[in-house]
């Protein structure tokens, strides 16, 4: 059983949104290597006539650490032209924008963030 359902969930979602854009959209659930991206397993792969646009990872905020941005990190390096995104809880938006600018790739990197809002009666 999956530890964090939001974390797929999030996944399945921009799927389902950026399919209107991209010809193909590749996911790795949490813990799955299904589909890769020059060594890496990203959480979505984003293409267009079989070229490889862009690399999403989905973060919650227990994923939000200085280890997980050597990764980012590792991943925006292996492809010129490939833009790395990362969808990450609204609240955590200036620790992740500090995490890229410590670690050099912030002017390669593009942030979106997620808001889960309940209401109840």
């Amino acid at each position: 059983m999956n530890k964090n359902p939001i974390h797929d969930w999030m996944i399945n979602h921009l799927k389902q949104k950026l399919s209107r854009e991209y010809d193909e959209v590749k996911i790795n659930l949490e813990g799955e290597q299904k589909h890769e991206f020059k060594g890496h397993y990203p959480d979505l792969i984003l293409s267009n006539h079989g070229l490889e646009l862009a690399v999403v990872e989905v973060e919650t905020i227990e994923g939000i650490t200085s280890e997980k941005a050597d990764e980012w990190s590792r991943m925006v390096g292996t492809g010129p032209g490939v833009k790395l995104i990362i969808m990450i809880p609204r609240a955590s938006k200036a620790k992740v924008i500090d995490l890229l600018w410590k670690k050099g790739i912030a002017d390669r990197t593009a942030v979106g963030s997620y808001d889960l809002n309940v209401q109840m009666p």
